[in-house]
């Protein structure tokens, strides 16, 4: 039987471009797996790690025009907004490369022998090694920044460990392109391009996260996909770590002295960020929390205007359109619902923007309306007015895990007045990021990022984008009583590398 074909699809007509590349067999899937794995040592030199993440963005930046060209032919994304995630993917794997190079992330720590300690401590050496073969799950609304370049292949490399991507069917011809140009960069270091694997095709992914040779996994996508391939990492006969990022509603909430004090400017920015990217981010504002009365009110008129003046948009494939114009008009239909700006269909391939308003109280216990606290994929938010404090908090009681939650305060509450801390205090929990006065569209590649949330945010307390983001795709492990002469380099005495390290309880600088 035949392999079955991947095409590139323009998103903007529904029509087939050209035939890319075939669905991998389970066979080609184990020679993806055996062929990173025989890669692995040449990443050993840290110094050609970093080199080889260095020569990567540049010959991604290099062919800038071609990429974007062919990210937004199938993905219909612009090449505005895809020029910049090329660009910050570029300075991600820059951002790794030192890392790499500074060498922190081994956690090393030296502890000599303390015969009078209770109990007595041996001669004990700590540090980290890569996991091994990581299996990438492409995500469908970043081509660059969470697919074949993206932090969870950047991360991996820099751990030490080969990946194998498994491309996603929205960008094809993209993910082969910069496969190519990753490729190129191992050979100018003397790593064999099997370092970084791709295969097509769903049951090709199935067939990785089930390899005995995978040592771990990371995925962008959907809570139903995500959560198939964490079953079936975890029901290994070796379970293996997978590293998901599922769904998230990303609540906000706008006090009432906030709305008071700037409603206007809240609900323009709510339109810009609810709508970016055509609302295909995973951290666009899903709920939002608004004040009945007076403020609110001009909260909602100030939406209304700047979400009637949006444009209608093309999703990344039809498949997602026909979700979004049904999961809308679902909940729109819902008792107590109304639509200021309808959202739903705009022509044969487009959406237009819209949002929808509920009393507060309507979410506060199950029902049908449990739907309104479920993400819709595209541009719409659900705006929950509420009457009181009371009717937040017990809304907030209800939501499952998130990337971020976002508060809106008021001059006087920012500055420790009224209720911002215990609104801090109460989002806290249910996300990974907390932000005060500002919009959750946007992640920056910065040390102290934390892209992750409680489930189903995320499977796992770590995140996908930072420097930290590299602690996923290692494992600790300690020698206790190992000659000089036969422990690594990073162990020893001396530090020969340089390395930052604990040595005998105090950091050494």
């Amino acid at each position: 039987m035949a392999a079955a074909p991947v095409w590139s699809v323009d998103p903007r007509t529904g029509k087939q471009r050209e035939q890319v590349a075939v669905e991998a067999t389970a066979q080609e899937v184990d020679q993806a797996v055996r062929a990173a794995l025989a890669a692995k040592d040449a990443l050993a030199d840290r110094a050609v790690r970093a080199a080889f993440l260095r020569t990567a963005a540049e010959l991604l930046h290099g062919a800038k025009d071609q990429l974007v060209e062919a990210a937004d032919a199938e993905t219909a994304l612009g090449p505005v907004r895809l020029t910049g995630e090329l660009t910050r993917t570029c300075f991600q794997l820059r951002a790794f490369a030192d890392v790499v190079d500074e060498g922190a992330f081994l956690g090393v720590v030296i502890d000599h022998p303390d015969a009078g300690a209770t109990p007595p401590i041996p001669d004990l050496r700590r540090y980290k090694i890569p996991l091994g073969v990581v299996a990438v799950y492409s995500a469908s609304n970043f081509p660059f920044a969470f697919s074949v370049p993206g932090g969870d292949t950047a991360s991996a490399l820099a751990a030490g460990c080969p990946v194998v991507v498994k491309a996603h069917p929205d960008h094809p011809a993209t993910s082969e392109l910069v496969a190519a140009l990753l490729r190129r960069a191992a050979e100018r270091h003397g790593i064999p391009d099997g370092v970084l694997g791709l295969v097509h095709g769903f049951d090709a992914g199935v067939e990785l996260v089930r390899h005995p040779l995978v040592s771990g996994a990371g995925f962008t996508g959907s809570i139903r996909g995500g959560r198939a391939l964490f079953d079936a990492a975890a029901g290994r006969p070796v379970p293996i770590p997978f590293h998901g990022e599922l769904g998230s509603l990303n609540p906000v909430v706008v006090t009432e002295a906030a709305a008071a004090e700037r409603a206007e400017e809240i609900g323009t920015g709510l339109a810009g960020s609810m709508t970016l990217g055509v609302g295909q981010f995973c951290v666009k504002p899903g709920l939002v929390f608004a004040p009945s009365g007076a403020g609110g009110d001009r909260f909602i008129k100030s939406l209304t205007e700047a979400v009637s003046d949006t444009e209608a948009g093309v999703l990344l494939d039809h498949r997602m359109r026909d979700n979004f114009v049904a999961g809308v008009r679902e909940r729109g239909g819902l008792p107590d619902v109304d639509a200021p700006v309808t959202p739903g269909a705009g022509s044969e391939h487009t959406v237009s923007a819209g949002f929808l308003t509920v009393p507060a109280a309507r979410l506060a216990a199950e029902g049908e309306h449990d739907l309104l606290l479920e993400e819709c994929f595209g541009p719409v938010t659900v705006v929950a007015r509420y009457e009181d404090d009371a009717e937040i908090t017990a809304v907030l009681s209800r939501l499952p895990g998130n990337l971020t939650a976002t508060v809106q305060l008021s001059a006087r509450e920012a500055a420790g007045e009224g209720r911002g801390a215990a609104l801090l205090a109460e989002l806290t929990p249910l996300a990974g990021r907390v932000l005060v006065d500002g919009w959750p569209t946007g992640v920056a590649v910065a040390p102290a990022q934390h892209h992750g949330g409680p489930y189903p945010a995320t499977t796992s307390t770590s995140t996908s984008v930072g420097g930290t983001a590299i602690e996923r795709w290692l494992r600790p492990v300690a020698y206790q009583n190992t000659p000089q002469a036969l422990l690594p380099p990073e162990l020893l005495d001396a530090n020969p590398l340089g390395l930052p390290r604990r040595f005998n309880g105090g950091l050494e600088h």
